[in-house]
């Protein structure tokens, strides 16, 4: 039905429906988490007199995952009037969070945040049960447009985009699609009954689905990424700029050398097509006649960027773009929607980076990675990585459940198959073990301490984190037993993926502030997506904080001894796309690495890791344009790389700021 349609009486039968009276309700209702298709939790959701529900939700991710018990009494325009979330986050921090309107004015306090408002408005809690969206949409869909405040700050915006028949087990139902904006960077989607009542979510990596309804998800799915795939097509058609025939012309810039680490100053740079046609000084190449002129003066080019350690969605092509980032490995992901999309993006049909194929493989069990790559036997590891090969992947990541039997099985094939291998270091086996049995590069810096400590063997869970927050900051990086690691990596040619940038949110923020990786952007993204900065890193103990910053500070400088010790470093983030690249980077430079140093591991260094460097990683003529334009010269502050301008990719052209306002994001101040 047309929104200008709706009437007072639809939408009053939409509010009750999805909040129906007890006396219609007969037992509380369960849906089923589902994480890359295993399972993984549950919700169960009763309701009882007086618009009062109750929701129990958890779920289990590598032995991480919240577990929580809310209690919500709505209001009669269908606002929660009374909120109440008892019991752990994901970290399995403590959670006892509360809200209340009461005589005109709001007050709340959770875990970052504590406050009251006068203002009227639908409490976005954080760490509610996903039922709330579901009552979100019925009370936005009240009001004028759609749309509803949200406290504590923001706006919401709800539309009806489509519906779908359902079968299961022999019955049918018809839900509707909606999609919330104002909740994140770009549009959510939530499902509803067709008379009002929640129904679920659906992505390719979670799930929440009535019960006896879970095999439904790929029809709603299908109808998601019709819907997702016209606004990603909308995108680049209007944000993706294709110079003239002529050529694309840089002049007056900074060309930045990652070979050499110099910036060449006053150089004009030459693309034509998808190609670097000719780089000089400025007034020796010749400009073509109707080329597209970019004046450069006071600005630096740099070769596009890459992000060696990403899960890629939509989303993260548009962030990573703006942020300069041309090239991004994806080391797990489902592999249906991340071949769909890397062919979305490399036709131009959808905005992203390149991407770097890397296949995941775990073992079963309770703490299994979200993949549906689970092997137990010599036959089903083989079989998984001959079909990663034939997909095209240049890579294979292993994950801490596998059975350590298991892993020099996959790394002689992968081998054979002319593959990286890399990955967590199994449970059980410490990283000079896994570097034994094949591995040529070892994902995140908390693996390398953990080498020195081979006690502890229960690295499925987040003991992998905590016992480096524990231990860390007391390892002497110049005794024999690093020593002994170090130079194990340098001789063997042994790639680190350190994620820095990771860990300086497990281990630095506090729940209640922004922490330091996001202190220059904070100000510029969306009120929610700010907000969610504020729920802090790992749990702690009572001054246990000051512990976990000396032992991050310590993983800082581990990553500055193995580049002294000549071991390769690549950039990767395993975090927000784009922003936290660059943070990557800052902490680099914090490590001792020498800013152009720096550049060169995000760009040339990458490349040849991936042995891509023959067509990517410097600014050579013959090579596929991917650069970024910077004002300022990030080889002296690489900060300056958080004001990038301009990107191209291929030959096509970005503005930077253009991309971030269509997801919300305001340009960084010059």
């Amino acid at each position: 039905m047309p929104r200008s349609r709706w009437s007072a009486a639809t939408t009053a039968f939409l509010l009750s429906a999805v909040v129906a009276p007890a006396a219609q309700a007969a037992a509380p209702q369960r849906w089923t988490v589902r994480m890359m298709g295993n399972e993984a939790g549950f919700m169960t959701v009763a309701r009882e007199p007086g618009d009062v529900l109750r929701a129990h939700f958890e779920f289990n991710d590598r032995g991480r995952g919240p577990k929580i018990d809310s209690r919500i009494v709505l209001a009669p325009d269908g606002t929660p009037r009374v909120l109440e979330v008892d019991g752990n986050e994901y970290y399995k921090g403590a959670v006892a969070e509360r809200f209340e309107v009461r005589d005109g004015k709001a007050t709340w306090k959770n875990r970052g945040e504590g406050g009251e408002s006068a203002a009227r408005g639908f409490y976005s809690s954080f760490d509610g049960a996903p039922i709330e969206t579901g009552l979100l949409v019925a009370a936005a869909a009240k009001s004028p447009g759609g749309k509803l405040a949200l406290l504590p700050a923001g706006e919401a915006t709800v539309r009806r985009v489509g519906e779908v028949e359902l079968r299961a087990g022999g019955k049918r139902r018809r839900v509707v699609q909606w999609e919330v904006l104002g909740l994140g960077f770009e549009p959510s989607t939530v499902w509803l009954e067709a008379d009002g009542g929640y129904f679920g979510t659906a992505s390719d990596w979670f799930t929440l689905l009535p019960a006896g309804w879970e095999a439904t998800a790929p029809t709603l799915l299908e109808a998601q990424r019709k819907r997702d795939d016209a606004r990603q097509a909308e995108l680049a058609r209007t944000l993706a700029h294709r110079p003239p025939a002529a050529g694309l012309v840089f002049t007056g810039a900074g060309l930045f050398d990652p070979e050499s680490g110099v910036v060449r100053p006053g150089m004009t740079l030459l693309v034509v097509g998808e190609r670097i046609a000719a780089v000089g000084a400025d007034g020796t190449i010749a400009i073509p006649a109707g080329a597209q002129v970019v004046d450069a003066r006071g600005k630096t080019i740099i070769p596009g960027l890459w992000d060696m350690h990403q899960h890629l969605g939509d989303l993260d092509g548009l962030l990573d773009i703006a942020a300069g980032v041309t090239t991004g490995r994806d080391l797990a992901n489902d592999t249906d929607s991340l071949l769909a999309r890397k062919k979305r993006w490399d036709a131009g049909e959808a905005i992203g980076p390149r991407i770097e194929l890397a296949g995941f493989i775990d073992g079963p069990g309770p703490y299994a990675g979200p993949t549906k790559v689970l092997v137990d036997t010599p036959e089903e590891a083989l079989a998984a990585v001959d079909r990663y090969a034939e997909l095209g992947y240049s890579q294979i990541k292993m994950y801490s459940s596998l059975d350590p039997a298991l892993v020099p099985v996959i790394a002689r094939r992968a081998h054979e198959k002319g593959m990286r291998v890399s990955g967590h270091v199994p449970a059980t086996m410490i990283a000079e073990q896994a570097i034994a049995a094949g591995y040529d590069e070892i994902q995140h810096v908390n693996f390398l301490f953990l080498d020195l400590w081979p006690e502890v063997t229960e690295t499925r869970t987040p003991a992998r984190f905590t016992e480096v927050g524990d231990r860390a900051a007391d390892v002497d990086l110049a005794g024999p037993a690093m020593r002994k690691l170090i130079d194990l990596m340098r001789q063997r040619d042994i790639v680190s993926d350190p994620t820095l940038a990771t860990f300086e949110e497990l281990y630095s923020q506090r729940a209640g502030e922004i922490g330091p990786g996001f202190q220059d952007v904070a100000d510029r993204l969306p009120a929610q997506v700010r907000r969610g900065l504020l729920s802090g890193g790992l749990p702690m103990a009572e001054g246990k904080d000051v512990r976990y910053a000396a032992s991050f500070k310590k993983a800082v400088e581990l990553v500055g001894a193995l580049h002294a010790a000549g071991v390769r470093i690549v950039a990767g983030t395993d975090a927000l796309a784009g922003f936290q690249l660059h943070r990557e980077l800052e902490l680099y430079v914090q490590a001792g690495i020498p800013a152009p140093e720096v550049l060169r591991i995000a760009t040339l260094g990458a490349a040849q890791v991936m042995h891509r460097d023959a067509e990517l990683g410097s600014l050579v003529p013959g090579k596929l344009a991917d650069l970024a334009l910077v004002p300022g010269d990030p080889s002296r502050d690489i900060r300056a790389l958080r004001k990038i301008e301009t990107v191209v990719k291929g030959g096509t052209l970005y503005d930077s700021a253009a991309l971030y306002a269509a997801v919300g994001v305001a340009p960084p101040s010059r």
